[in-house]
């Protein structure tokens, strides 16, 4: 998906990457649509984060800083494997093209930010639902600035700082 976009990703080229004879995905997938969802769901697994790291992370105060610290680990995540995330901004964009892969998608892109909702609220970090809904599209939009032009926004380290900050006081009102 990263390399090629959701139109190579095709049952050939999953055979090839693979390292299996030809026609073996269109056996464990009755349709192309059916593989992309499969995609969809594994790559949601590959970027969650380590819940080892999480449970250590969670052992510092629950301040501002801790917020900082758990939407800087997504920086960290996006560099680490950033054919993931491409492959992640691929698949949305096909699903702009394709209903039926947009209902699913959607549905999944819809449980994760409710996940990440119920987690900052359960886990007692400062802020509300509005604060995390604010800090998922700032950094869907700086996530998809560092894949496409590298560069653009500059420090991101500190802008995530910021965004933390301007989050919280725009959900204070």
């Amino acid at each position: 998906m990263a390399r090629e976009g959701a139109r190579g990703l095709t049952f050939r080229a999953v055979d090839a990457e693979a390292g299996v004879p030809k026609g073996t995905a269109s056996n464990y997938f009755p349709s192309r649509d059916a593989l992309l969802d499969q995609v969809g769901a594994h790559i949601h697994v590959r970027l969650a984060p380590d819940p080892a790291r999480v449970e250590e992370t969670l052992r510092a105060p629950r301040d501002r800083e801790l917020v900082v610290r758990f939407t800087r680990d997504i920086l960290r995540r996006l560099h680490a494997d950033r054919a993931g995330y491409l492959a992640l901004l691929e698949l949305r964009l096909e699903a702009t093209r394709r209903p039926d892969l947009r209902a699913g998608f959607t549905e999944t892109i819809r449980a994760r930010l409710e996940d990440s909702i119920a987690f900052h609220l359960d886990s007692g970090l400062p802020g509300d639902r509005t604060t995390v809904v604010l800090l998922y599209i700032a950094m869907t939009g700086l996530i998809v600035e560092s894949l496409t032009l590298p560069g653009v926004l500059g420090d991101e380290e500190a802008l995530v700082s910021a965004l933390v900050d301007r989050a919280a006081a725009i959900a204070a009102r």
